[in-house]
Order: structure tokens, then sequence, then C-alpha cells
């Protein structure tokens, strides 16, 4: 039963599968204002992100189109399907007549009875209209009303605490990113794509292409790359915590800027490493990777937000801080979430067996 339910959550390989979908297309445009086309911006991120992660050559990246075209929401969901992706990621620009209205906001399947996530999805969801037989493809379901979507058979539950997980992760991505964008949080609608994606998945509402600021940002060249880093950064950091971290990933290590104020210079002669490995090398152990530097800290509590048990292994020019040390996987998720209270938004669990790292995947086998 173990291995099936993580066969289910992780995927049958050690290579990573990304759905990334570009919402609208072809005569379909999504939003427009002012000169800014919801369809296209989709797209440029969603290329951008790609590309990004594309460099990991355990990422690989499948994409519901990458050009402009339509594709059915029905169809989106079944690319990623057919692939058998670990996870799914809608890109969209949000809109509001009220064009004072801001924010990111990403979003999980559900049924939310608040009235602007309804009006979300239903603006989302009216894109079904627009294809060939949507009446008999979608039996049973109304675009206008998305409380319709209760009566169908919802997969969602297998994989909510997976697609929150990644959700979070974009939009702590997103606040790092200034009074640019304001982060408006995780959120839950019932929108047609994800209710057909059976995996964790989420859809990113980027901003609003409405308001004059915002719009322009996303618009730009600059934004769009600020954007699709955040979101790459977090799909990485998702990897990492519940498929494995890899030597390739490429990610920007936020944690690390705030690692610790009263890091010292190298003094590597002085600090006592502790072992990676202190449990019998041949049972796979947990530990959390609170960051990477290229300064060498002194092992004490202070220095680490008042963590204990920090041990450090030196890869090439970096130093690499763990936090803690298990056998089972329930307690290396608590340890995980302890670190993230502290504020190591960016700490992500790493395996060990026989004195090597292996994916997380493989230990909890």
């Amino acid at each position: 039963m173990i291995l099936f339910v993580c066969s289910s959550v992780f995927g049958q390989s050690n290579i990573f599968r990304v759905a990334l979908d570009a919402g609208h297309g072809a005569h379909d445009f999504g939003a427009v204002y002012s000169g800014r086309v919801e369809k296209n911006i989709n797209l440029a991120l969603v290329l951008k992100v790609g590309k990004l992660l594309e460099q990991n050559p355990k990422i690989d990246v499948i994409y519901t189109r990458k050009t402009d075209v339509f594709i059915d929401l029905i169809e989106r969901a079944n690319i990623a399907n057919r692939a058998d992706a670990n996870i799914f990621v809608s890109i969209h620009c949000n809109a509001n007549k009220n064009t004072a209205a801001s924010g990111t906001e990403t979003y999980v399947m559900g049924m939310s009875k608040v009235a602007s996530n309804l009006e979300a999805a239903k603006k989302e969801n009216s894109v079904i209209t627009l294809e060939k037989d949507y009446k008999e493809k979608y039996e049973g379901f109304d675009p206008n009303s998305p409380e319709t979507m209760i009566g169908m058979t919802l997969m969602q539950e297998e994989y909510l605490e997976y697609s929150i997980s990644l959700a979070s992760k974009i939009e702590d991505r997103f606040a790092d990113l200034g009074k640019e964008i304001r982060h408006g949080g995780v959120k839950q609608a019932p929108f047609m794509v994800l209710h057909k994606a059976y995996m964790p998945r989420v859809l990113v509402e980027t901003g609003f292409i409405s308001n004059p600021t915002e719009g322009s940002l996303l618009n730009s060249e600059e934004g769009q790359d600020e954007i699709a880093q955040a979101i790459a950064d977090a799909i990485v950091s998702y990897k990492r915590e519940y498929f494995g971290a890899d030597a390739t990933d490429n990610i920007s290590e936020r944690t690390f800027k705030k690692i610790i104020e009263k890091s010292v210079k190298d003094t590597s002669s002085t600090i006592e490493k502790k072992p990676v490995l202190t449990r019998d090398n041949s049972v796979a152990i947990f530990k959390v990777q609170l960051s990477a530097s290229v300064n060498n800290v002194e092992l004490v509590s202070s220095n680490f937000k008042g963590l204990k048990d920090i041990t450090v292994s030196k890869e090439g020019k970096f130093y690499k801080y763990m936090y803690g040390e298990t056998s089972s996987y329930e307690d290396a998720k608590k340890l995980l979430q302890e670190a993230k209270s502290k504020g190591y938004d960016s700490a992500y669990l790493i395996a060990f067996k026989n004195g090597e790292m292996i994916s997380v995947q493989d230990a909890i086998k």
C-alpha cells in the first residue's frame, strides 16, 4: 500500500515531469486591456518558466501549447495525464472592471463558496463555450454556475495536500518580488482544467492585466523574467521536498540571504564538522537542508535561528547546512515544518544511504 501511494505521488522514475499550460490561445484572447493581451503574456511566461526548468536534466517539461493555438480545457489536462506528469501548472492573468484590483492568486481545485473565487472560476471555465460540441463534452456542467461541478466526480482530495504545498511555494516566491506585485495567497475554486488533471495541480493568476501598473509589468520582458523565475524556483523547491534534491537543481537560494546575520569568516580549521551520517549507514535517513553558502558558519544554535543539531558538509566551494536526522519520513516532515516556522522558507528534505545522497522518493520506498 505504501509503495502504491508513493508511486501515485512521485511517479515511476527519477525524472520529474512538469506540465506547463499557457491559458487561452488563438481566437480565445483571454483578457485584453490597453493593448495587453492575456494569451500572449501567458505563453511568454510558460516558455520562460520551461526554459529555466529545462536547464535541469532531471526535469522533463511538457507543454500544452508552445504556439498561438487553441486547446480544449479537457485536452490540456489530458496532455498532462498522458505524460504522467508529476505536477500541472496552468498560467493565466487576472482582470477586473475595477482597474485598482491587484495581486497574484494561486488556486487549487476545490469547491469554494467565496464569491470572488467562483467568479474567477466562472471566467476561466467560460472558455469551454468556444469549443465544438461543448454541451455534450461537458454534459451536466454549466460554466456560468461553477457550483454544478459539485455533482461531478472530484479527484482532488488525493492530491490536495500536495497542490496546496505547490501553490504556497509559488505565492511565497511572489512575495519576494517586493511591492511591484502584491501576492494574494492560495485560494480554492472549481476550475475545469484542474478538475480533469489527475496529479497535484495549480492555476496561477500572475497579476491583474487590467491594473495599469501591474499590467505593464506583466507585459514587460523584465517583469516576465522575474515572474517566471519565481514560478520556476517554486517548482524546483517542490521537487526537492517531495521528489528529491539533485546536484543539478538550479534555484535562487533566497533563504541564505538572510541565513544568519552573525555569519563569520571562513574558520574551517576550528569548526568541527559533524559527519553526515551518525547511524547505521545501511538505513536511509532524512535531513533538512537549510541553505548553502560560500561562508563557513559556526555550528551554534544562535546562528541558525535557535535550531540545534546542525550539521554541515562541503561540496566544492559551498557549505551546505542541514538540520536534524531521522529515519522516519513523518518525523522528517515535522523537522521540515519546524525549520520553516523559524524562517527557512526554502528548506527542503534530503536523504542519505550508505554515505551517499539518494532521492527522497527512494528513501521513502
